[in-house]
């Protein structure tokens, strides 16, 4: 008896951590409208380059002056790196220009698709929709 009890609590500690390993990982069309392409153009402000996905930060200052913080999801710095998208491309002060799929949630984040640098390089960060 003792013996499927400590079965029983195994399995249910298991599944608890696979469900919240699940949860973890979103899903683009979870979180993004693919019908929602925005362009921002604004100065990095602060960079997170960790996985699963990097995310890095821009103000934007609309016709009125006013400055909005977008939040912008991006690839997982190893599928950057590997893409030749290095870390140091996102640097803090430089003005930007990203394309990216609009929070389905109305927030100011989104799922940055690609990055015109100051010199006019382009680097795509992220997914192309689904």
């Amino acid at each position: 008896m003792r013996l499927k009890l400590r079965g029983v609590f195994a399995l249910g500690i298991g599944l608890v951590g696979s469900a919240a390993v699940a949860w973890a990982h979103h899903s683009f069309a979870a979180e993004y409208d693919s019908n929602q392409l925005i362009t921002l153009k604004g100065v990095i402000t602060k960079v997170e380059w960790t996985n699963p996905h990097i995310y890095f930060y821009i103000d934007v200052k609309d016709s009125g002056g006013n400055t909005t913080n977008w939040s912008l999801e991006g690839y997982p710095p190893n599928t950057l790196k590997r893409t030749g998208f290095a870390r140091e491309a996102l640097k803090i002060g430089d003005l930007i220009t990203v394309t990216a799929y609009k929070s389905k949630d109305g927030s100011n984040t989104g799922a940055g698709r690609e990055v015109t640098f100051p010199d006019g390089s382009k680097k795509f960060a992220g997914p192309t929709g689904r």
